[in-house]
């Protein structure tokens, strides 16, 4: 099956890539990892002006009837740049399961997030979204904030919450579609994150030399650099098909595979950036760290291959 983007999904898709690519991300993670959330939130509210928040959101709430295609190319392009700020739980999950003004003002830009213990038992940056909700069992309720929890990537600032005033019970069927649908997003975040690692890996291999030769020029580091290009290349036809049809199965699988080629990716990198690739101050430490949370967020690699696998064996 070959899968190819609408000429609408494909400028989509352009104007993302050019607009990210124009502003300041890192600048704007290494701010919010160190608390100042002003520069996160202004793209935030500029990707909800290109209707990204909207994405999943009907018409008749003022969004965008659009489909997890349109979210899976938004979501990519914020893994690929480092964007801050709880998107997947926003544009993903809480699109599918809050209604009436709720949902309106989620497709206007309202900074909103969400825990769902036990895969997502904190609220990314709750202390910087205006709306925090819990999800307990089949139940969804406003929920209070608490303490920010020490996280593996300081740019996704991880908050307790407690529940607060009911909102209503969810539909089982709802709840896991919004679940699947989370997962699929973080896999292209994941995607995008991994493409982004090895762009940057293979730009530095060409310029940096020992031996007077470019170390790109030897056999070891590019059998290295194309196992990722394959891994990477395997993945996006599992996320793409999994947009098109999203079921639980193919959801999970998009994850895993995802998971498992950025994480590649980000070994990799780190490798042929030598002893620099681990400091801080470093860009390329924002990707590896990233890819690091991203792996175990909405459900862990085992959890997701429990999945697919209980999925196959009972068909």
């Amino acid at each position: 099956m070959r899968f190819t983007h609408t000429g609408e999904q494909a400028d989509f898709a352009r104007t993302l890539e050019k607009l990210l690519a124009g502003a300041d991300t890192v600048a704007a993670a290494r701010a919010w990892a160190e608390g100042d959330s002003a520069p996160g939130l202004g793209l935030w509210h500029t990707l909800a002006e290109q209707g990204v928040h909207a994405l999943l959101v009907p018409e008749e709430f003022d969004g965008m009837g659009a489909t997890p295609v349109e979210l899976v190319i938004a979501m990519e392009a914020i893994g690929r740049h480092a964007v801050p700020g709880p998107y997947v739980e926003s544009a993903a999950f809480l699109s599918q399961v809050l209604t009436g003004e709720q949902l309106s003002g989620l497709a206007a830009g309202t900074v909103a997030t969400v825990a769902v213990p036990p895969h997502t038992p904190y609220a990314l940056d709750g202390d910087v979204a205006e709306e925090a909700y819990l999800v307990d069992g089949e139940s969804l309720s406003t929920a209070g904030v608490g303490e920010v929890r020490t996280s593996i990537d300081p740019s996704r600032r991880l908050v307790s919450v407690t529940a607060a005033e009911a909102v209503g019970e969810l539909e089982r069927a709802k709840l896991r579609n919004a679940f699947d649908l989370a997962a699929l997003a973080t896999a292209a975040q994941l995607l995008g994150a991994g493409e982004r690692i090895l762009a940057d890996s293979v730009t530095y291999v060409k310029q940096r030399k020992q031996f007077g030769r470019e170390i790109g020029s030897y056999q070891a580091i590019k059998h290295q650099l194309a196992d990722v290009r394959i891994a990477l290349d395997f993945v996006r036809p599992l996320v793409d098909g999994a947009a098109v049809a999203p079921t639980s199965r193919d959801c999970s699988a998009a994850k895993v595979a995802a998971a498992d080629a950025a994480y590649r990716a980000s070994r990799v990198g780190l490798q042929v950036h030598g002893a620099i690739g681990y400091t801080a101050e470093f860009d390329l430490s924002l990707w590896l760290l990233k890819v690091r949370a991203l792996v175990s967020a909405w459900g862990t690699p085992a959890f997701h291959r429990a999945r697919v696998l209980e999925s196959l064996v009972s068909r």
